[in-house]
């Protein structure tokens, strides 16, 4: 709960951002000279940048909490079994432990987005964020191809992937 409303209030304060910064864009532009209206042009790119950044961040925690809940329903959440510091710090070893089995399990099954969800965890918990979302966003992309219609009736393809 703590970390939707952190993700909540960051989002206002950066749309309330946006926002001052698209007026100034506009205010330059409304000056008409040549390079007031540049800068006022380039300074409105900058919104729209953070606001299409935001909007990708936010599409992807939504899809990335509707597997945990989905998991959650199946019973297939990982179950918290990390060693902790006496500060709740996870410990290092405890984590590479569970990441091992984790990818184990993600190497048996490649095409299993449960495994890719836990594997995203195990990354996580290991503080590796882009690998984590490395490995979530493929967890979200098998999710998708294994629950669309078109899918289902398709002949399955099977290719090689390297890098993941």
């Amino acid at each position: 709960m703590r970390a939707k409303i952190t993700y909540s209030v960051t989002a206002a304060v950066l749309v309330f951002y946006f926002a001052l910064v698209g007026s100034r864009g506009v205010l330059l532009i409304e000056h008409g000279t040549l390079l007031t209206v540049t800068f006022g042009v380039a300074v409105l790119i900058l919104p729209v940048i953070g606001i299409w950044f935001l909007w990708k961040n936010t599409q992807f925690v939504r899809r990335a909490n509707a597997l945990a809940v989905e998991l959650d329903a199946e019973g297939g959440l990982p179950v918290d079994e990390l060693v902790r510091t006496p500060a709740g710090r996870i410990d290092r070893d405890s984590a590479d432990a569970v990441f091992v089995r984790r990818r184990e399990e993600t190497e048996d099954s490649p095409d299993d987005w449960r495994c890719w969800f836990r594997l995203a965890v195990a990354y996580q918990d290991a503080r590796d964020t882009p690998r984590a979302r490395k490995a979530m966003q493929r967890a979200i992309a098998l999710h998708r191809s294994t629950s669309s219609p078109a899918a289902a009736s398709a002949p399955s393809v099977t290719s090689s992937s390297s890098g993941d």
